[in-house]
């Protein structure tokens, strides 16, 4: 908003002023365009039916309305999902190599009898015959199965960061722009960094499944391929935005542009460099349990099957066990970063 003064020609009299009108018809246009965009594409992804059905589930919440769709398949979901799956029920006749005598810690077996009507070919009737059915039962199997599974999921995060960092250093020297040694390697850098970065790491995994087959390698070069885009290019701004008095200080007395990187420029970056990949470290963990589902390893595939075959009390439990490892990891980066920045 500009206020423009305007001089009253009046001896001894105080200038006026004129408020020039915050909006313009430029400023409505633009409103009415946005608008009508949002109500465009809204319509397209149905966002009406959302705010719709939503509605009718915070009525049915409320007891204002009978029936809800949301509420029912959550609830259902919710249902089946309580409580998480901790232990684990093996047929004693399945498992190979099978010694009663050496069983798992806190493990027993569990005799249980199973009816079921065959015919009998003589007298063409329906007998119901009884099947006893022994179960190797582990209190905690099932609990120790995800951590088995979390603690794989961890370590593809941690390779994938780490490949995701050394991939990107260079990469970002070359891409900024103070430091690249010519337009050609800039251009290279800078378009390199954006290929890694357009491609989600659920395509590159699938792709790396064929290649290497399943598990844990397609999942760290996935998370390493695609965190270096981001991590190059958050390394390579820094650079070219570090305070350049100290780096000016340094080719003062003939230090070569590596020792004025490393002595000028790094101690400014670090403190944002160590944020970035503890940010990137956290995402790969969530990531890691996506890319699982495509046969990369770690938690994802245990999720996924379980899922297929509706047992969402399993489900629970892998879900709760993410969560921890997100929320401990989410502290240590805390205070990790007030410790260092």
């Amino acid at each position: 908003m500009r206020v423009k003064p305007i001089p009253v020609p009046i001896a001894g009299t105080q200038l006026a002023w004129k408020l020039d009108h915050p909006y313009t018809a430029k400023h409505l246009l633009i409103v009415l365009v946005l608008l009508t965009s949002l109500i465009y594409t809204g319509q397209r992804t149905e966002m009406d039916r959302m705010v719709t059905m939503t509605v009718q589930a915070i009525g049915k919440l409320a007891g204002l309305t009978d029936e809800s769709q949301v509420v029912r398949g959550l609830s259902r979901i919710g249902q089946s999902m309580w409580p998480p799956e901790i232990g684990e029920k093996e047929e004693v006749a399945r498992l190979s190599q099978f010694d009663r005598n050496d069983l798992p810690w806190f493990s027993y077996i569990e005799v249980q009898e199973r009816r079921e009507q065959r015919m009998n070919l003589q007298t063409l009737k329906m007998d119901v015959e009884t099947e006893r059915i022994e179960y190797l039962v582990k209190p905690v199997g099932y609990l120790w199965t995800v951590f088995v599974k979390m603690v794989q999921t961890v370590e593809i995060a941690l390779w994938g960061t780490l490949l995701s960092v050394l991939l990107s250093i260079p990469l970002a020297y070359l891409a900024a722009r103070n430091y690249t040694p010519s337009r050609f390697t800039y251009t290279l850098a800078r378009g390199s960094i954006s290929l890694l970065r357009s491609a989600p790491e659920l395509i590159v995994a699938l792709f790396l499944v064929l290649a290497y087959g399943f598990g844990p390698i397609a999942g760290v070069l996935a998370l390493g391929l695609h965190a270096a885009g981001f991590l190059g290019k958050f390394y390579a701004e820094d650079i070219e935005n570090a305070d350049r008095k100290p780096q000016e200080a340094l080719e003062a007395i003939g230090a070569g542009k590596l020792k004025t990187l490393w002595y000028g420029v790094l101690p400014q970056v670090l403190p944002q460099y160590i944020a970035y990949t503890l940010y990137i470290l956290d995402r790969n963990i969530r990531m890691a349990t996506v890319i699982g589902l495509v046969g990369a390893g770690g938690i994802g595939q245990e999720l996924k099957g379980r899922f297929d075959m509706f047992q969402y009390d399993h489900v629970a439990t892998i879900l709760i066990a993410i969560f921890i490892v997100v929320f401990l990891l989410d502290q240590f980066s805390a205070r990790l970063r007030a410790r260092l920045i």
